[in-house]
């Protein structure tokens, strides 16, 4: 009679061979030449392109390689936007913008071959992908925002709570905040950006903190370009959005699209508060809205099952 190997070692062997599948982000790459500068690119799977945009502004892809398992239905695009990780960055800041960010996507469509395509856009990525839904329909087949701003309106909300639950639940953070605010302090200065990191990130981001401890990933080059950041949202952007953050608006524009869209929120998320995430409902109501219930801006973590299925029934019609 066969021996069978025990399941807990299957399941080892199982989740190694899974893991195996997916490409590492520093090298498994592409670079493309867009709009005159390269971006580097990981893409693999099976399927219809999807695009995932990353937040900030200033993220890269690398923070984004949760959605990996949706490789098996979908061929994903994960790419560096122009001044993140592994893409060329600018010789002045003054280069970044929304606009630019748009626009490379377009370029990026075209130097990878594809005529239609899937946008996931998530934080600021859902700005580029509303923005290049607007200019560029006839290009997309499925829109997917998550935990995203419709307008500066929204994005200046996002900074007002913020900074309440810091004054409320960090007094001590707010108090040396307060102080050297007083003396002139900016949020792009140095020494405000570095009062401003005590706060943890799963206080403002997280349904359950504990989902977003520290796991000894290895470090990304340019993970977060904090200079590409405050040119786009101004210089004192974490209290009043300014520059390209501080004049957007899709409000008017999302109830014309034709295209199959599916908007996400998450319940906890302080940023992307919910309930102007819910005015969704009155801008582009030809959209599927869900809320994750157990989720803070990030429901590709917290409630992964669910997003998951969700995104690959979406994208399956």
């Amino acid at each position: 009679m066969k021996k069978h190997l025990p399941f807990f070692i299957l399941l080892l062997i199982a989740s190694r061979l899974f893991a195996q599948t997916f490409p590492d982000s520093q090298t498994d790459g592409k670079y493309y030449l867009v709009n005159n500068f390269k971006l580097w690119t990981v893409s693999f799977g099976k399927g219809d392109p999807l695009f995932i945009i990353p937040g900030g502004p200033g993220g890269s892809h690398y923070g984004y390689r949760a959605f990996d398992s949706l490789s098996f239905t979908s061929k994903l695009v994960y790419y560096d936007g122009f001044g993140r990780g592994k893409s060329d960055t600018a010789k002045d800041v003054n280069e970044y913008s929304l606009y630019r960010d748009i626009e490379d996507l377009e370029g990026l469509r075209k130097a990878m071959g594809f005529s239609k395509i899937n946008i996931l856009g998530h934080s600021y990525g859902g700005l580029v992908a509303q923005g290049y839904a607007i200019k560029y329909p006839d290009n997309v087949s499925h829109l997917i925002l998550a935990n995203t701003f419709h307008s500066y309106v929204m994005w200046q909300e996002n900074d007002d709570n913020s900074n309440r639950e810091i004054k409320t639940n960090y007094p001590e953070v707010w108090e040396d905040l307060m102080k050297i605010r007083e003396k002139g302090a900016i949020s792009s200065d140095e020494e405000h950006q570095d009062i401003y990191g005590k706060v943890p990130y799963g206080f403002l981001y997280a349904y359950n903190p504990d989902n977003f401890r520290p796991k000894g990933r290895k470090p990304y080059p340019n993970s977060f370009n904090t200079n590409l950041y405050y040119q786009m949202v101004g210089k004192d952007g974490d209290f009043i959005v300014g520059s390209d953050i501080g004049n957007f608006d899709f409000r008017k524009q999302l109830k014309d699209l034709k295209i199959s869209i599916l908007i996400i929120g998450g319940r906890y998320d302080r940023v992307a508060v919910p309930w102007m995430m819910l005015k969704y409902k009155e801008y582009c109501p030809q959209a599927k809205f869900v809320m994750f219930e157990h989720s803070g801006h990030n429901p590709q973590v917290e409630e992964r099952t669910k997003d998951f299925d969700l995104l690959r029934d979406f994208l399956s019609k």
